[in-house]
């Protein structure tokens, strides 16, 4: 079965051009899936059936697994299978009927004005790493990217003299304005941060760690997470939190929904208004 789903992950790849990251996301599903019915006695495609996928889903419930992780994998799973089956490895996709658990959606947490401006005075040092950490917390808030946008910067993707960000995904690109606060803190970096912290090496990276290399998502939850607790904010802050932040607070100060739709690059404007409706609520509870 590891055959198959290395085959899989390489049309991924040549044919859909998804990113490296689903790419790998799906291949890991499957890898974990595999093992899983090998110790079932499963190891052909061809002997997979609904109630075994079905007996694996409940496994996944059984040790815990948030029903986001597990409606991620059976989407791994109904793509795979649809693949063989469409090439006529199988002869019935085992899962085409099989249903995603039901997710609660919570509530963004979203920090108040004060809250960011705290967060943000956190990181005053002068060394490499604290303009490095100021220079990333003002361009998330300022831009309200994805952490993984975030981290994937390169230098060509900055434009400082106009004040912008270009961002791409695997569809579009967006160019998404910062002010002059959030440029102060890019320059501080790129004259007084950045080469410190490549020792020397090279990179296109923007934003790099202590070792020279990209900035990882983890790396910078584990910055955002620091900051926070020195800020004394009790909300359960990620980096998605100050994208929620971003939003809520342009649409709080006026901006036209589809203006922040499209600086959020979402596809669909229901997830977009998700913050308009927070910010009625706040103005009610006033």
């Amino acid at each position: 079965m590891l055959s198959d789903i290395t085959n899989f992950a390489e049309y991924l790849r040549e044919v859909k051009k998804t990113s490296r990251n689903t790419e790998l996301s799906y291949q890991r599903d499957l890898i974990q899936l595999s093992a899983y019915l090998e110790e079932q006695g499963i190891t052909e495609v061809g002997k997979v059936t609904k109630t075994s996928l079905n007996s694996y889903i409940l496994y996944l419930e059984r040790e815990g697994k948030a029903t986001t992780t597990i409606s991620r994998m059976l989407a791994s799973m109904k793509a795979f299978f649809h693949y063989e089956f469409s090439l006529g490895k199988i002869p019935k996709d085992p899962a085409e009927l099989l249903k995603a658990p039901k997710i609660e959606k919570k509530a963004p947490t979203i920090l108040s004005v004060e809250e960011v401006e705290m967060l943000m005075a956190q990181p005053k040092g002068k060394k490499p790493k604290e303009i490095r950490d100021k220079a990333m917390l003002e361009l998330l808030y300022a831009t309200g990217i994805r952490v993984s946008e975030l981290v994937h910067l390169e230098l060509t993707d900055v434009n400082l003299p106009v004040g912008f960000i270009t961002c791409r995904d695997d569809q579009k690109e967006r160019n998404i304005p910062f002010g002059r606060t959030t440029k102060k803190a890019l320059v501080d970096y790129l004259e007084n941060g950045r080469e410190s912290l490549l020792k020397g090496k090279e990179a296109n990276w923007l934003f790099v760690n202590c070792n020279g290399k990209a900035m990882s998502r983890q790396g910078f939850w584990k910055i955002i997470k620091y900051y926070g607790e020195m800020a004394g904010i009790q909300s359960d802050i990620t980096p998605h939190s100050l994208r929620h932040s971003f939003a809520a607070h342009l649409l709080k100060n006026g901006a036209d929904v589809r203006a922040v739709q499209n600086m959020l690059g979402h596809s669909d404007m229901a997830t977009t208004q998700v913050y308009t409706a927070y910010c009625s609520v706040r103005a009610q509870q006033k």
